[in-house]
Formats: C-alpha cells, structure tokens, sequence
C-alpha cells in the first residue's frame, strides 16, 4: 500500500529579522490511505504550504517523520508530484513534450513516453494542444498541462498547492469540477492546500482544518460522487459541511 504517514511532524526555523525560534509545525499527525483525496485548509500562516513542503521534501524537517509506502522522505522524488499555484510549464517545450518530461527524466523511450503524455493530456481533455505551447494557453488551459504532467510521471503522492489561485472564478469551477473527474479515473492519493472552504469541501473525501501549525480537527466529507457544482450549490449537507469548516477556520 502507498499510503502517506505523517507522525509528530515539527519544522522549526530561526528568525533573524524578529531574532527569535519559529514553530511553523507542530507535532502534527496524519494518514492517509492509497486514492484517498485530502484537502488541508486554514488561514494564512498557519503551515499549510509548510507541511506541502515538508513532504515533497523541498525542506527538512525539524522531528517526526513522513513516511510514503513505509520508506521515510528525505528529499524530492518522483513517488511525490506537485502542482503548484504558478503554472511553472516549460515556455520552450511543447504540451507534449511538457507532459512527457517527467517519464524522459525516468528513462522511458520516446516512444513510451508519448503514449503516457497523450494518454494524459486525453483524460485532461488537452489533445488538441499537445502541438501548441504554454503561451498560447489560456491560464486554466495551462493548469490542465501541470496536473497531466503530474500525474503522467505517475507519482504515489500528488501535492497540490493552491493551484486554481489564479485564475478566474468561473474557469476555478470547471478546473474543480475537472480535477474530481480525473481522480476518480486514475485515483491518484492527493493532498490539496486551499484557503477556499467551499473548494476544499467539494474536492475532498475529508479536510484537515490547521491553526498556528497544529491540526484542529479533521472533517469527513460524506457527499455523492461524482461532484458538479450544479447539484451542490443548493446541497444542505455541502452548506452543512462548508459551514462546519468554515467554523473551524475563523476560529483559528
């Protein structure tokens, strides 16, 4: 089993500036099961994108572990894949060969390589800009290019930091309404940073609610799949949950 284990998770750093220890995790503890789907959410500050962070091993822990699969995280890997709120695409590749990065970097031939990118790029409904590149893209286009070459790399992991930030409200929906769409086909294990409730709600299986580095309290999400905003938006049990969330992140 690929499962993600976090056990008494802690990241201190020194601040020069204030000349003072600073807690940004806290004894934090987490598991999550093979295709699970985890939004974490709060407000800012309080060590979301820090905890993303720390199990992409893009910086070291202060104590505890992370584990994924049983083997302990001691650096970036290619069993964790991230999507980050920048479209962070090569401008001087194509879709194509943006996608089919990953695979070349694991010493896939070319051949194989381009049916997995395309094979990707079909499931995010992106086929017809596998020629083109990232500048002729729309922003939500172009987000699209980064969960395909996430996911086409075939991670145990998929780290999400905010990544429908920027763009517009209407093109958020779809990408949302998209991304629960690939999940269920490739049911890859994700963990999403947000600060938007309703969005961590209508992703998720359950939300982690964080404060001050430490978890609040955790919320099963016990709504139908697959999820369209359409059904939800007047949904009592999604107003139900988004509420409880909601709650728990102005507390914080």
């Amino acid at each position: 089993m690929k499962n993600l284990v976090i056990r008494n998770l802690s990241k201190t750093y020194f601040d020069a500036y204030a000349g003072t220890q600073v807690t940004a995790v806290h004894d934090v503890s987490l598991s999550v099961a093979e295709g699970d789907f985890i939004s974490i959410v709060g407000p800012s500050g309080c060590g979301k994108s820090t905890i993303l962070n720390l199990i992409a091993g893009f910086i070291p822990h202060s104590s505890g572990e992370i584990l994924v699969g049983g083997k302990p995280v001691k650096g970036p890997g290619p069993d964790r894949g991230v999507v980050f709120q920048s479209f962070a695409l090569f401008p001087w590749r194509t879709v194509l060969e943006n996608v089919a990065f990953g695979p070349k970097m694991r010493g896939v031939g070319r051949a194989e390589r381009e049916k997995i990118a395309r094979e990707y790029l079909a499931l995010a409904k992106l086929s017809e800009a596998a020629g083109r590149y990232p500048n002729e893209l729309s922003g939500g286009m172009q987000q699209r290019v980064g969960v395909a070459r996430a996911l086409a790399n075939e991670p145990d992991v998929l780290l999400m930091d905010e990544p429908f930030a920027s763009v517009d409200a209407q093109t958020r929906m779809t990408l949302q309404e998209e991304l629960t769409r690939i999940w269920e086909a490739k049911r890859p294990t994700v963990i999403f940073i947000t600060h938007d409730v309703a969005e961590a709600v209508f992703l998720a299986n359950r939300v982690v609610a964080l404060s001050k580095g430490r978890v609040l309290d955790e919320i099963a999400v016990d709504l139908p799949r697959p999820r369209v905003w359409d059904d939800l938006n007047e949904n009592d049990r999604f107003k139900s949950l988004t509420g409880r969330v909601l709650q728990l992140v102005r507390s914080a």
